[in-house]
């Protein structure tokens, strides 16, 4: 048996050749940036975008993080039920969980009585006026909202 080196290996490991190097691809990298929260370069670009009166869901955290969903009609249903807009396939989802509802450029999002209740930034809620950048919850899954660059208020210059 060799010695330790710095890395942890033996140096008889490092001898046979026994490093293994993983790489990883645009999908995994695109996860981590979920989980930071941040928006990848094709997000960005999606949600530069989209249409005046729509908005984007990012899955962040769940069984199919990264997928979006887009809210362009005046009512959005996410649920367990295959029937669902946004078709959200785990057991802490109930069949009917919860509406975005599109008021002119801004949406609601509303309880339905689900079980496991919905989340807007970490608090329980009946309904809430979403806000761009807002983290929804839908059972295990953790959702983005961002809403339409073209609906964002105009900035003033002096």
């Amino acid at each position: 048996m060799g010695t330790p080196n710095t890395e942890g290996q033996s140096s008889a490991d490092s001898a046979r050749g026994d490093d293994t190097t993983a790489h990883f691809g645009q999908d995994f990298e695109a996860q981590l940036a979920a989980m930071d929260g941040e928006l990848t370069v094709e997000e960005q670009e999606a949600i530069a975008a989209l249409p005046s009166g729509s908005a984007l869901l990012i899955v962040r955290r769940g069984p199919n993080a990264g997928a979006r969903f887009l809210l362009d009609s005046d009512v959005t249903t996410a649920g367990r039920h295959p029937d669902a807009d946004i078709f959200l396939d785990d057991v802490t989802v109930s069949r009917r969980h919860t509406e975005f509802l599109r008021h002119g450029s801004a949406f609601e999002l509303k309880d339905l009585g689900s079980l496991n209740g919905t989340y807007f930034d970490g608090v329980r809620i009946e309904n809430a006026l979403l806000t761009d950048g807002a983290e929804v919850q839908i059972g295990k899954f953790r959702l983005t909202f961002c809403s339409s660059r073209a609906d964002a208020a105009p900035t003033v210059e002096r």
